[in-house]
């Protein structure tokens, strides 16, 4: 029986991966600096701790044989955090990103490129059988950057409406999580992770208002009239990465893999049903 410690285990696919990981059989310990505002299944035991309080990481990690490991520290926390989970678990899967992938959209400058390589060099030569899941875009970026227009009417204003990506269901991300971490075969392999299809922003919008039941007006907006909407609100160099990385991808197929289904043996959930599933978030 596999004894698995969930590092961010109250972030999007975290959470997914202690809901999953739950008809495996499997004891689950989820680490969290808040243990009485978290909220799991009660077989879930839950652990106070802290990534960059590495003295708080030894009582979380004792008894565990494996680690499902979201880095969301500092990057001086890296080392001292690592050095504590060496010390008790064989196995790390890390959630990381596809900045490996030669397409165009995964090649733009990122601010947290320079993390994802200097974490996967530390677990590398850690000693640790490891795994790297590279999901692409996730579906659930969706919620934040159109529901809020589309509660509010049926205008999408957006720019690079041409880009296409394969946006990921969190729920496919965390099948293969699972796989990864209960499973023989997965170690020093690096999965990058899509969705079935490459579809453009357009389609992406137009499949939402599908899925919902309305018929959106979708509207193109300048880079710039973008950056000026954006930025009171979000950090400039992921504005920038953003608008850079739909503009390198027009013009070609977004990157598709069959991973998922590889791995997991289920197809890839395709955006219309991922949008079917979260209808009700883009309602009033």
């Amino acid at each position: 029986m596999h004894r698995i410690l969930i590092i961010g285990a109250t972030g999007t696919v975290g959470r997914l991966v202690v809901s999953q990981l739950q008809v495996t059989g499997a004891q689950v310990r989820a680490l969290v600096r808040n243990p009485d505002a978290a909220r799991f299944p009660p077989l879930v035991e839950v652990v106070r701790g802290d990534l960059t309080l590495p003295e708080t990481l030894d009582a979380c990690l004792e008894g565990i044989d494996t680690v499902f490991l979201v880095w969301v520290a500092p990057p001086a926390a890296l080392a001292p955090a690592l050095e504590r989970i060496v010390k008790h678990a064989q196995r790390i899967v890390l959630l990381s990103a596809p900045f490996k992938t030669p397409h165009p959209f995964f090649q733009q400058p990122n601010p947290a490129r320079k993390i994802g390589e200097q974490i996967e060099r530390l677990i590398e030569s850690s000693g640790l059988q490891w795994t790297f899941l590279r999901p692409g875009m996730f579906a659930r970026n969706a919620l934040g950057w159109w529901a809020p227009q589309i509660r509010a009417g049926d205008l999408v204003r957006w720019p690079h409406l041409s880009a296409p990506t394969a946006p990921i269901d969190e729920c496919d991300i965390a099948a293969v999580a699972v796989q990864a971490l209960c499973g023989e075969g997965h170690f020093g392999t690096e999965y990058v992770l899509t969705g079935p299809q490459s579809l453009s922003q357009f389609e992406q919008v137009s499949t939402i208002g599908r899925a919902i039941g309305r018929s959106l007006r979708i509207e193109e907006i300048s880079p710039d009239e973008a950056r000026r909407e954006w930025l009171p609100s979000m950090p400039a160099s992921v504005v920038n990465m953003l608008l850079d990385a739909w503009a390198a991808a027009i013009g070609q197929p977004a990157f598709v893999t069959s991973t998922v289904e590889e791995i997991t043996g289920t197809p890839a959930r395709t955006f219309l049903e991922w949008a079917t599933d979260h209808a009700a978030e883009f309602r009033v």
